[in-house]
């Protein structure tokens, strides 16, 4: 690789750090940014596991131990009307977001390349556990899943287009988590052994029904559980507070244990079912991005991954209309929620992905 000016996204964490090490140790001009996604001056929000002050702390730090430059850039209102209102949004209408896909693509990505640009920089690297490389045309980069299948982040990167991918750089993806952390260490920096961030970064409590009530109050109704025959069986606060194949929390006494199979948020209802009820063969994905930038012409074979920690199932995928897709299983998959993101791989490469209808 010729030596480039880089941009790093910094988030505090040892992945990210390590990124920025690695760059430096092959020679490159590296320039570190963090994102402050919210006013934190108050005291008064307390973080999950990530984007918090002592983050922001940790990458200043490494950053001064790489001998690197460091910014944060306020993100708190592209953050808010990008990530945070969606999030409350969907989750009032009765799916279930995944915002980290949206935070890569929507927010890291697209702000970070602008910003990056006005440091005259040439990619921008982020701490993913994800590969990239050149493939013949039409697909001039293809993304690919990192080597360590307990960390591999390619599930959140599907949303990314071609000219985002010719500007990215993922140094670590070709390395195990237990890698990154000797090379932290090999390193001498401070956040070698930091805990990974488990929880939502907005969502200090773990508590995303609790955090949408207080953006939405009018969302707390109740309202009933039916069971698949539309009889009611229980009652419910809010259609917020569930997803599909969700089993605790319902209030229900039954010999049989019942999941959420549908949520209809227009009729402020809920329905339960035995866990078959929950096996699909089919969904509709929608707002679908091909990484080559051309979808295919006709139906094509895929593995598809209903959720982050789903395992792959082969599946066909059928493009259709308005950047839509239909996709058949061979296989019952269980708990198909709308709001989730459905991405297709082809052994390792991922070719695209949508949102679950």
């Amino acid at each position: 690789m010729k030596t480039m000016r880089i941009v790093v996204a910094m988030s505090g964490g040892v992945d990210s750090s390590v990124a920025a090490a690695q760059l430096v140790d092959e020679g490159h001009d590296v320039i570190g940014l963090s994102m402050q996604l919210y006013d934190q001056q108050a005291g008064e929000r307390q973080f999950g596991g990530c984007c918090s002050l002592d983050d922001l702390h940790d990458a200043r730090s490494t950053a001064a131990m790489l001998e690197i430059p460091h910014y944060t850039m306020n993100f708190e209102r592209q953050f808010d009307a990008t990530i945070v209102s969606t999030f409350v949004r969907e989750y009032a209408a009765g799916r279930t977001p995944i915002p980290c896909v949206q935070c890569n693509g929507d927010l890291k990505f697209a702000h970070l390349l602008d910003r990056a640009g006005a440091f005259g920089a040439d990619a921008v690297a982020t701490g993913h556990y994800a590969r990239l490389d050149q493939g013949s045309e039409p697909v001039r980069t293809r993304l690919r899943r990192g080597v360590d299948p307990d960390k591999d982040q390619s599930y959140f990167l599907f949303t990314l287009t071609q000219a985002q991918l010719a500007q990215a750089l993922f140094p670590i993806g070709h390395l195990h988590k237990t890698e990154v952390r000797a090379y932290a260490r090999s390193r001498g920096l401070s956040v070698a052994d930091k805990p990974d961030s488990q929880e939502l970064c907005f969502v200090a409590d773990g508590n995303p029904a609790g955090f949408v009530e207080q953006r939405v109050p009018s969302v707390a109704r109740s309202g009933p559980i039916r069971d698949q025959h539309g009889h009611q069986v229980g009652s419910h606060d809010g259609v917020h507070r569930f997803t599909v194949g969700q089993r605790k929390g319902l209030g229900l006494s039954t010999s049989v244990p019942l999941y959420v199979v549908a949520i209809d948020a227009t009729e402020n209802a809920i329905t339960v079912g035995a866990r078959q009820a929950l096996e699909r063969t089919r969904l509709t994905a929608s707002s679908v991005n091909w990484i080559s930038g051309i979808p295919p012409t006709s139906r094509c074979s895929v593995t598809a991954r209903i959720r982050h920690r789903h395992l792959d199932a082969p599946a066909t995928v059928e493009p259709l209309r308005g950047q839509r897709a239909a996709v058949v299983f061979e296989e019952p998959q269980s708990a198909v929620a709308p709001g989730q993101a459905v991405v297709f791989y082809d052994g390792d490469t991922v070719l695209g992905g949508g949102w679950i209808e």
